[in-house]
Order: C-alpha cells, then structure tokens, then sequence
C-alpha cells in the first residue's frame, strides 16, 4: 500500500506541472485585465492541434515544434484582444467578457471542427511510450519532460515579471491601472501583450496534455473548469500560485484515487472549498488583486 500511495504522489506531482502549463496562462490573464478567459481550455486544445499538425505533417518533433507553436498563439492571443476584448469599457466590462471569450471558443471549436474532424486524436513522439526507472517506479518521459518544461516556463514568466521594464509595467498595471495610466504606462498595450503571453503558454499546455490523453475539439470544456479551480485555489493572478495549485489538487486526486476511484473528481472540487473556507484568497492570492 504504501508503494501505491508513493506512485500517486509521484503521478499528482508530475500530472501537476501538465496543468501548471495550462493554467499559469488563464491566471496571468485575470492578474493584469481582470478578466476571465473562458477561451482558455479551447485555445489549451488548439495549441495540441498545431502541434499534432507540425509532427503528422512536416514531422517536426513535439518540443521543437513549440518554437514555432508558442509565437503562433502568441499572435493569435494578440489579435483576439486585439478584436473582441480591448473594445470592451464600462463597469460591465468583467461580465461582457465572459460572454466574449465564450463566443470566442465557440469560434474556435467550429474551426477544428471543420479542420479535423470530431475524432479523438493523440500526440506521438518516443517519449510517449517509454519510461524511465527512478528508484523502483517506472515514470513516463512525457511527464518527466513536462514537469521540467512547466518549471522552466513559470521561471520564465517570473523573469519577465520582476527582472525587465516590462515586467514593472505589468505588475504596475495589475496594482493600479489608473496609476500606471498617469505614470506613462501604455495600458492597452501591456493588456494586449499580456493576453498574448497568457494564450502562447497554451501552446506547450496543448502538446503535453494531447501526448498524455487523446483529445478532440470539444475537450476544452472538459479542462476549463479545472483550470478555473486551480488558479482560485492558487490565488487569482499568482503564476506561483498556480503551480503549486495544480500539484496540490491533481496529487490529492491521485491519492484519492486509490481508495474512491469514482469520488476522486468530486474530492478534487472539495478541496477547493474547503481551502477557500479557511483561505478565501486562495493559497498566494491577495484580498485585491488590483485597485479598483
């Protein structure tokens, strides 16, 4: 028994970082526009479609295929705010825009639709089959690799945030828009390239999630709502957060698993609550996220 507990907090850990990549995006978002992106969980799938294209059609290897992936969504992040969501003022605004990143992920569903079919597909390289032994445990490559590349990219993320000026006008924004605003900050711009970074970290989100299960154009629901109770638990607008957010509930299902198989999704929501009972800003989050 105690082998099996180690294997699914082995398994939690590196499932963690799949969904880190995928949620450090949504929560990046919410920090600097206050807003939610409904859209994520679609654009987390359309960046596994880009990569299934590059390796089924150019044969382009899934993790060199992200230096061409992650700037395509970044544009496709830019022109979406771009679009629909800089146009977007008033007090309404947060609520409008759940409306809109909702048509914008049905948008986008009825592309892959039409692209690709409603079929499930599934991400192929080497290292989805085979596995390394660590210390009597088989773990696959892909979640070894995954894990490293969503530590990696927080890192990142974390670089950029507190170590260049763009960064400072991020955080500067995420305080205080009007501030940054009379300061000389470019607000819109900073939003722009923000949502665009935001959408671009789906990219390598997609490729490990689709070399890891099998996935078709509707699957962004299904991640959506795990990716929402992941960045609150972790504190909306905290790449930290997230991070240790999606280790924290995917290694506790895991465990769960064990005893309750059909309770473990039930349990992973229950956690949520219950830290939001002792902890309503989650486990990094501040009481505002920005000033209003």
């Amino acid at each position: 028994m105690a082998q099996e507990i180690t294997r699914a907090i082995i398994d939690g850990i590196l499932l963690g970082g799949v969904y880190a990549l995928m949620a450090v995006g949504l929560t990046l978002i919410f920090g600097v526009l206050d807003i939610i992106n409904i859209a994520q969980g679609v654009l987390v799938i359309l960046g596994a479609y880009l990569s299934y294209s590059l390796s089924t059609k150019a044969h382009i290897d899934l993790f060199v295929g992200l230096l061409i992936t992650v700037p395509a969504m970044f544009i496709i992040g830019v022109v979406i705010h771009w679009a629909f969501i800089r146009r977007l003022r008033g007090t309404e605004r947060t609520s409008m825009t759940l409306l809109v990143t909702y048509a914008v992920a049905l948008i986008i569903e009825g592309i892959l639709y039409k692209v690709y079919g409603a079929n499930n597909v599934t991400l192929n390289a080497w290292y989805t089959t085979q596995s390394v032994h660590v210390f009597g445990f088989y773990l696959p490559w892909i979640y070894v690799f995954g894990f490293i590349l969503a530590i990696v990219l927080v890192a990142l993320i974390y670089a950029l945030l507190y170590r260049t000026r763009f960064g400072r006008s991020v955080r500067a924004t995420m305080q205080d828009e009007t501030a940054a605003r009379l300061v000389g900050i470019d607000v819109n711009r900073v939003a722009a390239l923000t949502f665009g970074i935001g959408v671009a970290v789906t990219a390598a989100g997609g490729m490990v999630y689709g070399a890891t299960n099998a996935f078709n154009p509707n699957s962004g629901y299904d991640l959506i709502s795990r990716l929402l109770a992941i960045i609150i638990l972790g504190g909306l607008g905290s790449v930290g957060g997230a991070l240790a957010a999606s280790v924290f509930m995917l290694t506790l299902e895991s465990v769960v698993t064990i005893w309750y198989p059909t309770w473990a999704v039930a349990v992973f929501y229950a956690a949520l609550v219950l830290v939001l009972l002792i902890r309503p800003s989650g486990f990094f989050g501040r009481k505002a996220v920005r000033a209003q």
